[in-house]
């Protein structure tokens, strides 16, 4: 099979029907991306969703999502994430929408799992334990991707302050 590169997008490989894509200046992102027979566009992500690698793979996936407004990102290889890819993950979910499209989130690793509980994206956010269930769009219950035991109570997560607001124990006059 021959893959194409998308327009606007400069691959830096095409092997078979996966194209790997420079997501970030210093490589600590990988991205690879392939079409499926359903008409998503599965991007493949590894490596740190980080402050450093943010601009790049925004800039990535809004090219993947002119060429096919339904986007699967499978994150079961990222071991890291901190605000600013999170950010670029619910950016890229807007666009889709506004495309007409969805993005649908799979197999997170623990780490993304932990940090997404912890912000309560995973509330707002199409998440899926494995690529196949978000082909398919079999939802399954979020304890079975996000058990409560790995979220912390409280505590700083990556600049991201999880547990929600404490009250003062000063009356108010």
């Amino acid at each position: 099979m021959v893959c194409r590169a998308t327009p606007g997008l400069s691959p830096a490989n095409v092997i078979g029907r996966y194209v790997t894509h420079p997501a970030a200046h210093d490589a600590s992102l990988g991205l690879t991306s392939r079409t499926d027979r359903g008409g998503y566009v599965i991007a493949a992500l590894s490596g740190e969703l980080g402050i450093a690698s943010a601009p790049a793979l925004r800039d990535q996936l809004l090219s993947l999502l002119r060429a096919a407004s339904h986007l699967i990102i499978d994150l079961s290889a990222v071991e890291h994430a901190d605000a600013s890819g999170l950010a670029v993950l619910v950016g890229s979910g807007r666009r889709a929408r506004l495309l007409g499209g969805s993005l649908r989130l799979a197999a997170p690793s623990p780490e993304v799992a932990r940090v997404l509980s912890a912000t309560g994206l995973n509330q707002h956010l199409d998440i899926f334990p494995t690529v196949r269930a978000a082909i398919t769009g079999q939802l399954r219950p979020p304890e079975a991707i996000f058990p409560s035991a790995t979220v912390p109570a409280r505590g700083r997560i990556d600049g991201v302050i999880a547990g929600g607001a404490t009250q003062s124990s000063m009356p108010c006059h």
